[in-house]
Protein backbone atom coordinates (compact mmCIF):
# COMPACT_ATOMS: atom_id res chain seq x y z
CA UNK A 1 0.00 0.00 0.00
CA UNK A 2 1.12 3.55 -0.64
CA UNK A 3 4.88 3.70 -1.14
CA UNK A 4 5.33 -0.02 -0.39
CA UNK A 5 4.32 -2.07 -3.46
CA UNK A 6 3.56 -5.81 -3.16
CA UNK A 7 6.22 -8.42 -3.93
CA UNK A 8 4.78 -9.14 -7.38
CA UNK A 9 3.07 -5.92 -8.54
CA UNK A 10 1.89 -7.29 -11.91
CA UNK A 11 0.24 -10.38 -10.38
CA UNK A 12 -1.37 -8.31 -7.64
CA UNK A 13 -2.79 -5.91 -10.24
CA UNK A 14 -4.22 -8.76 -12.31
CA UNK A 15 -5.95 -10.15 -9.23
CA UNK A 16 -7.48 -6.77 -8.43
CA UNK A 17 -8.63 -6.28 -12.03
CA UNK A 18 -10.23 -9.72 -12.00
CA UNK A 19 -12.07 -8.88 -8.77
CA UNK A 20 -13.23 -5.59 -10.27
CA UNK A 21 -14.57 -7.27 -13.42
CA UNK A 22 -16.43 -9.82 -11.31
CA UNK A 23 -17.99 -7.08 -9.19
CA UNK A 24 -19.06 -5.12 -12.26
CA UNK A 25 -20.56 -8.24 -13.86
CA UNK A 26 -22.49 -9.06 -10.68
CA UNK A 27 -23.83 -5.51 -10.57
CA UNK A 28 -24.98 -5.60 -14.19
CA UNK A 29 -24.62 -8.27 -16.88
CA UNK A 30 -21.94 -7.23 -19.34
CA UNK A 31 -20.33 -4.90 -16.81
CA UNK A 32 -17.01 -6.65 -16.95
CA UNK A 33 -16.48 -5.35 -20.47
CA UNK A 34 -16.03 -1.87 -19.03
CA UNK A 35 -12.49 -2.80 -17.98
CA UNK A 36 -10.26 -2.83 -21.04
CA UNK A 37 -6.73 -4.19 -21.40
CA UNK A 38 -4.52 -1.48 -22.85
CA UNK A 39 -0.75 -1.32 -22.83
CA UNK A 40 0.89 -0.73 -20.52
CA UNK A 41 -2.05 -1.60 -18.21
CA UNK A 42 -5.85 -1.35 -17.99
CA UNK A 43 -8.50 1.34 -18.60
CA UNK A 44 -12.04 1.77 -17.29
CA UNK A 45 -14.28 2.81 -20.18
CA UNK A 46 -17.57 4.33 -18.98
CA UNK A 47 -20.35 5.68 -21.18
CA UNK A 48 -20.82 9.44 -21.43
CA UNK A 49 -22.69 10.69 -18.34
CA UNK A 50 -22.24 7.46 -16.41
CA UNK A 51 -19.65 8.94 -14.05
CA UNK A 52 -21.10 11.13 -11.33
CA UNK A 53 -18.21 13.58 -11.39
CA UNK A 54 -18.69 14.24 -15.11
CA UNK A 55 -22.46 14.54 -14.71
CA UNK A 56 -21.98 16.94 -11.79
CA UNK A 57 -19.75 19.20 -13.87
CA UNK A 58 -22.20 19.19 -16.79
CA UNK A 59 -25.18 20.04 -14.57
CA UNK A 60 -23.40 22.90 -12.81
CA UNK A 61 -22.37 24.38 -16.15
CA UNK A 62 -26.08 24.39 -17.09
CA UNK A 63 -27.02 26.13 -13.83
CA UNK A 64 -28.88 23.05 -12.51
CA UNK A 65 -27.23 23.17 -9.12
CA UNK A 66 -29.92 21.33 -7.14
CA UNK A 67 -29.79 18.35 -9.50
CA UNK A 68 -26.00 18.38 -9.41
CA UNK A 69 -25.89 18.35 -5.63
CA UNK A 70 -28.33 15.41 -5.53
CA UNK A 71 -25.52 13.27 -7.02
CA UNK A 72 -23.47 13.62 -3.84
CA UNK A 73 -23.84 10.79 -1.35
CA UNK A 74 -21.00 11.70 0.98
CA UNK A 75 -17.44 12.93 0.74
CA UNK A 76 -15.59 12.34 -2.54
CA UNK A 77 -13.45 9.18 -2.48
CA UNK A 78 -14.17 8.86 1.25
CA UNK A 79 -12.61 5.37 1.44
CA UNK A 80 -9.39 6.54 -0.21
CA UNK A 81 -8.93 9.98 1.32
CA UNK A 82 -5.52 9.00 2.75
CA UNK A 83 -4.02 8.28 -0.68
CA UNK A 84 -1.70 11.10 -1.65
CA UNK A 85 -2.42 10.90 -5.38
CA UNK A 86 -6.18 11.45 -4.76
CA UNK A 87 -5.91 14.51 -2.53
CA UNK A 88 -5.81 17.07 -5.38
CA UNK A 89 -8.83 15.38 -6.99
CA UNK A 90 -10.76 15.38 -3.70
CA UNK A 91 -9.93 19.04 -3.13
CA UNK A 92 -11.09 19.98 -6.63
CA UNK A 93 -14.39 18.10 -6.27
CA UNK A 94 -15.04 19.54 -2.80
CA UNK A 95 -14.46 23.07 -4.09
CA UNK A 96 -16.85 22.44 -6.97
CA UNK A 97 -19.49 21.14 -4.54
CA UNK A 98 -19.22 24.18 -2.27
CA UNK A 99 -19.43 26.51 -5.25
CA UNK A 100 -22.62 24.76 -6.37
CA UNK A 101 -24.07 25.11 -2.86
CA UNK A 102 -23.32 28.83 -2.91
CA UNK A 103 -24.79 29.27 -6.39
CA UNK A 104 -28.01 27.46 -5.38
CA UNK A 105 -28.28 29.38 -2.11
CA UNK A 106 -27.85 32.72 -3.88
CA UNK A 107 -30.48 31.78 -6.46
CA UNK A 108 -32.96 30.89 -3.73
CA UNK A 109 -32.24 34.11 -1.88
CA UNK A 110 -32.87 36.05 -5.09
CA UNK A 111 -36.21 34.24 -5.42
CA UNK A 112 -37.14 35.20 -1.86
CA UNK A 113 -36.88 31.67 -0.52
CA UNK A 114 -35.37 30.81 2.88
CA UNK A 115 -31.86 29.34 2.94
CA UNK A 116 -30.21 27.25 5.68
CA UNK A 117 -26.40 26.96 5.48
CA UNK A 118 -25.43 27.16 9.17
CA UNK A 119 -23.83 23.69 9.22
CA UNK A 120 -21.72 24.43 6.15
CA UNK A 121 -20.60 27.76 7.62
CA UNK A 122 -19.50 25.94 10.77
CA UNK A 123 -17.54 23.45 8.64
CA UNK A 124 -15.98 26.19 6.46
CA UNK A 125 -15.87 29.26 8.73
CA UNK A 126 -13.46 31.30 6.57
CA UNK A 127 -15.40 30.94 3.32
CA UNK A 128 -16.65 34.48 2.72
CA UNK A 129 -19.15 33.80 -0.06
CA UNK A 130 -20.89 31.20 2.07
CA UNK A 131 -20.79 33.56 5.03
CA UNK A 132 -22.48 36.28 2.97
CA UNK A 133 -25.32 33.91 2.07
CA UNK A 134 -25.70 32.98 5.73
CA UNK A 135 -25.82 36.61 6.86
CA UNK A 136 -28.39 37.59 4.22
CA UNK A 137 -30.58 34.56 5.01
CA UNK A 138 -30.53 35.33 8.74
CA UNK A 139 -31.45 38.97 8.12
CA UNK A 140 -34.35 38.06 5.82
CA UNK A 141 -35.65 35.65 8.46
CA UNK A 142 -35.86 38.56 10.93
CA UNK A 143 -32.69 37.55 12.82
CA UNK A 144 -30.63 40.72 12.35
CA UNK A 145 -28.59 40.35 15.54
CA UNK A 146 -27.49 36.84 14.53
CA UNK A 147 -26.52 38.08 11.06
CA UNK A 148 -24.33 40.79 12.61
CA UNK A 149 -22.84 38.29 15.07
CA UNK A 150 -21.93 35.99 12.18
CA UNK A 151 -19.91 38.78 10.60
CA UNK A 152 -18.18 39.51 13.92
CA UNK A 153 -17.19 35.86 14.26
CA UNK A 154 -15.65 35.84 10.78
CA UNK A 155 -13.77 39.08 11.41
CA UNK A 156 -12.19 37.67 14.58
CA UNK A 157 -11.22 34.40 12.88
CA UNK A 158 -9.63 36.16 9.94
CA UNK A 159 -7.64 38.45 12.24
CA UNK A 160 -6.47 35.62 14.54
CA UNK A 161 -5.67 33.00 11.93
CA UNK A 162 -4.64 34.97 8.85
CA UNK A 163 -4.12 38.54 9.99
CA UNK A 164 -6.69 39.75 7.47
CA UNK A 165 -9.90 41.78 7.43
CA UNK A 166 -13.16 40.72 5.74
CA UNK A 167 -13.43 41.61 2.06
CA UNK A 168 -14.95 44.99 1.08
CA UNK A 169 -18.01 43.22 -0.32
CA UNK A 170 -18.71 41.44 2.96
CA UNK A 171 -18.06 44.63 4.96
CA UNK A 172 -20.57 46.42 2.75
CA UNK A 173 -23.17 43.70 3.40
CA UNK A 174 -22.56 44.12 7.13
CA UNK A 175 -23.14 47.86 6.87
CA UNK A 176 -26.36 47.37 4.89
CA UNK A 177 -27.69 44.91 7.48
CA UNK A 178 -26.74 47.35 10.25
CA UNK A 179 -28.77 50.17 8.69
CA UNK A 180 -31.58 47.77 7.62
CA UNK A 181 -31.31 48.45 3.92
CA UNK A 182 -34.80 47.77 2.41
CA UNK A 183 -33.18 46.25 -0.68
CA UNK A 184 -32.01 43.30 1.44
CA UNK A 185 -35.54 42.30 2.41
CA UNK A 186 -37.15 39.57 0.36
CA UNK A 187 -40.51 40.96 1.39
CA UNK A 188 -39.76 44.09 -0.62
CA UNK A 189 -39.39 41.92 -3.72
CA UNK A 190 -42.22 39.45 -3.23
CA UNK A 191 -45.89 39.89 -2.33
CA UNK A 192 -46.63 39.06 1.29
CA UNK A 193 -49.86 37.27 0.45
CA UNK A 194 -51.91 35.68 -2.30
CA UNK A 195 -55.20 36.19 -0.46
CA UNK A 196 -57.88 37.69 -2.73
CA UNK A 197 -58.86 41.27 -1.94
CA UNK A 198 -62.22 41.73 -0.24
CA UNK A 199 -64.91 43.03 -2.60
CA UNK A 200 -67.42 43.78 0.17
CA UNK A 201 -67.63 43.99 3.93
CA UNK A 202 -67.93 40.79 5.96
CA UNK A 203 -71.37 41.20 7.50
CA UNK A 204 -72.09 40.08 11.03
CA UNK A 205 -68.74 38.45 11.76
CA UNK A 206 -66.69 41.02 13.68
CA UNK A 207 -66.87 39.07 16.94
CA UNK A 208 -66.02 35.86 15.09
CA UNK A 209 -62.95 37.48 13.49
CA UNK A 210 -61.75 38.66 16.90
CA UNK A 211 -62.25 35.23 18.50
CA UNK A 212 -60.43 33.36 15.72
CA UNK A 213 -57.54 35.82 15.85
CA UNK A 214 -57.28 35.29 19.60
CA UNK A 215 -57.21 31.51 19.08
CA UNK A 216 -54.33 31.86 16.60
CA UNK A 217 -52.38 33.76 19.24
CA UNK A 218 -52.33 30.65 21.44
CA UNK A 219 -52.75 27.77 18.97
CA UNK A 220 -50.64 27.10 15.89
CA UNK A 221 -53.49 25.18 14.21
CA UNK A 222 -57.05 26.52 14.23
CA UNK A 223 -59.75 24.73 12.23
CA UNK A 224 -63.01 26.45 11.33
CA UNK A 225 -65.74 23.82 11.17
CA UNK A 226 -69.37 23.99 10.10
CA UNK A 227 -71.81 22.93 7.43
CA UNK A 228 -71.37 23.79 3.78
CA UNK A 229 -72.18 27.40 2.91
CA UNK A 230 -72.09 28.67 6.47
CA UNK A 231 -69.20 30.99 5.68
CA UNK A 232 -66.02 29.22 6.81
CA UNK A 233 -64.00 30.40 3.82
CA UNK A 234 -65.18 34.01 4.03
CA UNK A 235 -64.29 34.15 7.71
CA UNK A 236 -60.89 32.51 7.18
CA UNK A 237 -59.99 34.90 4.36
CA UNK A 238 -60.92 37.94 6.43
CA UNK A 239 -58.86 36.72 9.38
CA UNK A 240 -55.96 36.02 7.01
CA UNK A 241 -56.12 39.50 5.52
CA UNK A 242 -56.03 41.14 8.93
CA UNK A 243 -53.11 38.98 10.07
CA UNK A 244 -50.94 39.37 6.97
CA UNK A 245 -48.89 42.15 8.54
CA UNK A 246 -48.50 40.22 11.78
CA UNK A 247 -46.47 37.52 10.00
CA UNK A 248 -43.15 38.64 8.49
CA UNK A 249 -43.56 36.24 5.57
CA UNK A 250 -47.25 36.93 5.05
CA UNK A 251 -50.48 34.96 4.84
CA UNK A 252 -51.08 32.50 2.01
CA UNK A 253 -54.19 30.75 0.73
CA UNK A 254 -53.87 27.08 -0.27
CA UNK A 255 -57.00 26.00 -2.14
CA UNK A 256 -57.58 22.26 -1.65
CA UNK A 257 -60.91 21.90 -3.49
CA UNK A 258 -59.22 20.67 -6.73
CA UNK A 259 -57.71 17.68 -4.89
CA UNK A 260 -59.36 14.43 -3.78
CA UNK A 261 -58.69 11.54 -1.43
CA UNK A 262 -56.53 9.79 -4.03
CA UNK A 263 -54.02 12.64 -3.97
CA UNK A 264 -50.86 11.21 -2.36
CA UNK A 265 -49.60 14.50 -0.89
CA UNK A 266 -50.72 18.12 -0.62
CA UNK A 267 -47.20 19.50 -0.39
CA UNK A 268 -47.28 20.42 -4.08
CA UNK A 269 -50.39 22.56 -3.49
CA UNK A 270 -48.50 24.62 -0.90
CA UNK A 271 -45.44 24.98 -3.14
CA UNK A 272 -47.65 26.25 -5.96
CA UNK A 273 -49.50 28.69 -3.69
CA UNK A 274 -46.22 30.16 -2.43
CA UNK A 275 -44.72 30.16 -5.94
CA UNK A 276 -41.78 28.06 -4.81
CA UNK A 277 -39.98 26.28 -7.60
CA UNK A 278 -39.47 22.56 -7.14
CA UNK A 279 -36.21 20.75 -7.71
CA UNK A 280 -35.31 17.07 -7.70
CA UNK A 281 -35.73 16.69 -3.94
CA UNK A 282 -38.83 14.95 -2.56
CA UNK A 283 -41.83 17.27 -2.59
CA UNK A 284 -42.53 17.23 1.15
CA UNK A 285 -38.85 17.49 1.99
CA UNK A 286 -38.55 20.38 -0.46
CA UNK A 287 -41.53 22.13 1.15
CA UNK A 288 -40.15 21.74 4.68
CA UNK A 289 -36.78 23.06 3.53
CA UNK A 290 -38.41 26.05 1.80
CA UNK A 291 -40.53 27.00 4.83
CA UNK A 292 -37.94 26.41 7.54
CA UNK A 293 -37.02 29.76 9.06
CA UNK A 294 -40.13 31.50 7.75
CA UNK A 295 -42.86 33.03 9.90
CA UNK A 296 -46.12 32.87 8.01
CA UNK A 297 -49.80 31.91 8.11
CA UNK A 298 -51.20 29.22 5.80
CA UNK A 299 -54.95 29.21 5.12
CA UNK A 300 -55.86 25.64 4.10
CA UNK A 301 -59.31 25.88 2.53
CA UNK A 302 -61.76 22.99 1.98
CA UNK A 303 -59.87 20.34 3.92
CA UNK A 304 -62.91 18.04 4.16
CA UNK A 305 -62.23 16.74 0.64
CA UNK A 306 -58.76 15.54 1.64
CA UNK A 307 -58.94 15.45 5.42
CA UNK A 308 -56.34 12.69 5.91
CA UNK A 309 -53.78 14.30 3.61
CA UNK A 310 -54.49 17.73 5.12
CA UNK A 311 -53.92 16.33 8.61
CA UNK A 312 -50.59 14.79 7.56
CA UNK A 313 -49.53 18.03 5.86
CA UNK A 314 -50.42 20.15 8.90
CA UNK A 315 -48.74 17.83 11.38
CA UNK A 316 -45.54 17.54 9.34
CA UNK A 317 -45.21 21.27 8.76
CA UNK A 318 -46.04 22.28 12.33
CA UNK A 319 -43.42 19.88 13.68
CA UNK A 320 -40.77 21.10 11.23
CA UNK A 321 -41.45 24.85 10.87
CA UNK A 322 -41.47 26.66 14.18
CA UNK A 323 -42.69 29.99 12.80
CA UNK A 324 -45.72 28.53 11.01
CA UNK A 325 -49.39 28.92 11.91
CA UNK A 326 -52.26 27.23 10.06
CA UNK A 327 -55.89 28.33 9.72
CA UNK A 328 -57.94 25.55 8.14
CA UNK A 329 -61.55 25.26 7.00
CA UNK A 330 -63.24 21.88 7.07
CA UNK A 331 -66.58 20.25 7.74
CA UNK A 332 -64.79 17.94 10.16
CA UNK A 333 -61.74 18.32 12.45
CA UNK A 334 -58.28 17.36 11.24
CA UNK A 335 -57.62 15.59 14.56
CA UNK A 336 -54.04 16.81 14.82
CA UNK A 337 -52.39 17.28 18.21
CA UNK A 338 -52.76 20.87 19.39
CA UNK A 339 -55.66 21.61 17.03
CA UNK A 340 -58.11 24.28 18.23
CA UNK A 341 -61.64 24.06 16.80
CA UNK A 342 -64.00 26.98 16.18
CA UNK A 343 -67.49 26.14 14.94
CA UNK A 344 -68.85 28.77 12.55
CA UNK A 345 -72.52 29.42 13.36
CA UNK A 346 -75.16 30.58 10.94
CA UNK A 347 -76.14 34.21 11.26
CA UNK A 348 -79.17 34.70 13.50
CA UNK A 349 -82.47 35.22 11.74
CA UNK A 350 -84.46 38.34 12.60
CA UNK A 351 -87.25 38.37 15.16
CA UNK A 352 -90.40 40.36 14.69
CA UNK A 353 -92.16 41.35 11.51
CA UNK A 354 -91.53 45.10 11.21
CA UNK A 355 -89.78 45.96 7.97
CA UNK A 356 -87.25 48.21 9.74
CA UNK A 357 -86.36 45.49 12.25
CA UNK A 358 -86.09 42.82 9.59
CA UNK A 359 -83.94 44.98 7.32
CA UNK A 360 -81.38 45.67 10.09
CA UNK A 361 -80.68 41.97 10.76
CA UNK A 362 -77.24 40.76 9.59
CA UNK A 363 -78.73 37.72 7.89
CA UNK A 364 -81.12 39.88 5.87
CA UNK A 365 -78.44 42.47 5.03
CA UNK A 366 -76.17 39.77 3.71
CA UNK A 367 -78.95 38.12 1.73
CA UNK A 368 -79.95 41.42 0.15
CA UNK A 369 -76.32 42.22 -0.71
CA UNK A 370 -75.99 38.90 -2.51
CA UNK A 371 -79.31 39.30 -4.28
CA UNK A 372 -78.38 42.81 -5.43
CA UNK A 373 -75.03 41.62 -6.75
CA UNK A 374 -76.79 38.84 -8.62
CA UNK A 375 -79.34 41.22 -10.12
CA UNK A 376 -76.48 43.34 -11.46
CA UNK A 377 -74.94 40.33 -13.18
CA UNK A 378 -72.16 39.72 -10.68
CA UNK A 379 -70.02 36.71 -11.70
CA UNK A 380 -69.91 35.60 -8.05
CA UNK A 381 -73.34 33.96 -8.29
CA UNK A 382 -75.13 31.81 -10.83
CA UNK A 383 -78.62 33.10 -10.04
CA UNK A 384 -80.32 35.09 -12.81
CA UNK A 385 -81.44 38.68 -12.21
CA UNK A 386 -85.08 37.66 -12.40
CA UNK A 387 -84.60 34.94 -9.82
CA UNK A 388 -82.70 37.33 -7.54
CA UNK A 389 -85.38 39.96 -7.76
CA UNK A 390 -87.96 37.32 -6.95
CA UNK A 391 -86.00 36.23 -3.88
CA UNK A 392 -85.43 39.82 -2.79
CA UNK A 393 -89.11 40.57 -3.09
CA UNK A 394 -89.72 37.90 -0.47
CA UNK A 395 -88.13 40.23 2.07
CA UNK A 396 -90.99 42.66 2.16
CA UNK A 397 -92.67 42.84 5.53
CA UNK A 398 -95.99 41.60 4.17
CA UNK A 399 -94.37 38.51 2.68
CA UNK A 400 -92.50 37.91 5.91
CA UNK A 401 -95.71 38.12 7.98
CA UNK A 402 -97.83 36.02 5.62
CA UNK A 403 -95.40 33.26 4.70
CA UNK A 404 -93.36 32.47 7.82
CA UNK A 405 -93.41 33.28 11.54
CA UNK A 406 -90.22 34.83 12.91
CA UNK A 407 -87.90 32.14 14.26
CA UNK A 408 -86.39 31.90 17.70
CA UNK A 409 -83.00 33.51 18.16
CA UNK A 410 -80.18 31.42 16.79
CA UNK A 411 -82.47 28.96 15.07
CA UNK A 412 -81.15 27.51 11.84
CA UNK A 413 -83.51 26.75 9.01
CA UNK A 414 -83.47 24.65 5.88
CA UNK A 415 -83.24 26.17 2.45
CA UNK A 416 -86.69 24.94 1.53
CA UNK A 417 -88.33 26.81 4.43
CA UNK A 418 -86.83 30.22 3.64
CA UNK A 419 -89.36 32.94 2.72
CA UNK A 420 -89.85 33.25 -1.00
CA UNK A 421 -88.60 29.74 -1.75
CA UNK A 422 -90.70 27.27 -3.69
CA UNK A 423 -88.27 24.41 -4.28
CA UNK A 424 -85.46 25.04 -1.84
CA UNK A 425 -82.98 25.85 -4.61
CA UNK A 426 -83.89 29.41 -5.52
CA UNK A 427 -83.48 31.09 -2.15
CA UNK A 428 -81.45 29.95 0.80
CA UNK A 429 -80.87 31.05 4.39
CA UNK A 430 -78.48 33.93 4.83
CA UNK A 431 -75.14 33.00 6.31
CA UNK A 432 -71.71 34.53 6.30
CA UNK A 433 -71.27 33.07 2.83
CA UNK A 434 -74.81 32.92 1.45
CA UNK A 435 -73.64 31.71 -1.91
CA UNK A 436 -75.95 29.97 -4.36
CA UNK A 437 -76.12 26.20 -4.87
CA UNK A 438 -73.11 24.92 -6.74
CA UNK A 439 -70.73 27.38 -5.15
CA UNK A 440 -68.39 26.13 -2.44
CA UNK A 441 -68.31 29.46 -0.62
Amino acid sequence: MGDEPPGNPSAALQVRVSQLRRALEDAEPGGKSLVLSRAPGYALQAASGAVDAARFTALTEEGRWAEALELWRGAAFADFADFEFLRPVIARLEEARLSAVEELAEARLAAGEPVEVAELVAAHPLRERLRAVHMAALYRAGRQSEALASYGELRERLADELGLDPSPALADLYARILRQDPALSSRAERPATNLPAAVSDLIGREEAVAEVRALLDTSRLVTLTGSGGVGKTSLALEVGRRLTGAHPDGAWLVELAPYDRLTPSLAEAVLVALDIREDSAGTMERLVEALRGRRLLLVLDNCEHVVEQAALLAETLLRSVEGLRILATSREPLNVAGEALWSVPALELPQGSELFTVAKADAVRLFMARATASARGSPSTRATPRRSRSCAAGWTASRWRSSWPPPASGRSVSRSSWPGSTTGSRCWPASSAALPPGSRR
